[in-house]
């Protein structure tokens, strides 16, 4: 997909002054991956995948890897106050 994210548990080993209480913290969309061609930035917080709650990086592993290149899954984020969905085409 494209992305470094962390779970809620090891963000505040990172930076102690964010704080969330769902989801996936991004901290990095990588140049030239899928991520990269949508509107998701840096500091999103991914807090569903296609509809299925994500709470840990692995939780979003998993279900990438049940996908097939140029799937397109639906990424639920929440970014400040402010709540959006993003599609993105698997390679």
């Amino acid at each position: 997909m494209g992305v470094y994210a962390y779970d809620k548990e090891v963000i505040p080993y990172l930076n102690n002054s964010i704080n969330f209480s769902k989801g996936i913290y991004v901290t990095q969309i990588i140049k030239n991956g899928p991520a990269s061609k949508t509107d998701l930035k840096e500091g999103d917080i991914i807090t569903s995948i296609d509809g299925k709650e994500l709470n840990t990086m692995n939780d979003l592993r998993e279900y990438i890897y049940s996908k097939s290149p140029n799937d397109i899954v639906n990424l639920q984020i929440s970014r400040g106050r402010i709540n959006k969905n993003i599609n993105i085409t698997l390679r």
